[in-house]
């Protein structure tokens, strides 16, 4: 009697072992993982204002590698920011994309979703006042995320008045 009531649950175990239900879940956490956006960003190790930029895209879900290069200005060279356009730091995904300086995530998120023809990345000049990592309490200089284009122009990706814009 033992030995049948002991085969159903080998059975059932067995399919459950066997089911592509906890396959399935681990597929979609995976797939949702490898889907996050994945960038490195290029700045000094004695920057405190891209570190909080960082730790602003990481809050968004971006999966962020810091480099500390000894020569940040060929790191821009190399990846075509115009030298009118720099920041403190340059920040480039795994797909080739560009975001120099402190380019709001919300702005990023809308690129990458919708890639204007022609494009390679964003970029906020300088360093404006109350731009992510650039918080100084209720300070807030109004600025342009410029648009980089692969032909070496730069257009007016969206004009940011308030801090509430940026999010």
């Amino acid at each position: 009697m033992k030995k049948f009531s002991f085969i159903p649950l080998a059975v059932a175990l067995s399919l459950a072992a066997c089911s592509s239900e906890p396959s399935a879940t681990k597929s979609v956490a995976s797939t949702v993982a490898e889907d996050a956006l994945q960038m490195i960003v290029y700045k000094s190790p004695t920057c405190g204002c891209c570190g909080a930029w960082v730790e602003h895209v990481e809050d968004s879900g971006v999966k962020v590698e810091v480099s500390h290069p000894d020569d940040l200005n060929a790191v821009k060279a190399k990846y075509k920011v115009p030298q009118d356009h720099g920041s403190c730091h340059t920040a480039v995904t795994a797909e080739g994309d560009v975001f120099e300086g402190h380019v709001p995530y919300k702005f990023i998120a809308q690129f990458m979703a919708d890639r204007p023809e022609g494009a390679f990345g964003l970029a906020v000049p300088a360093m404006p006042i109350g731009t992510p990592g650039m918080e100084m309490g209720e300070k807030f200089s109004p600025y342009e995320v410029r648009l980089l284009m692969k032909d070496g122009s730069t257009k007016t990706y969206a004009k940011v008045s308030s801090a509430a814009e940026q999010f």
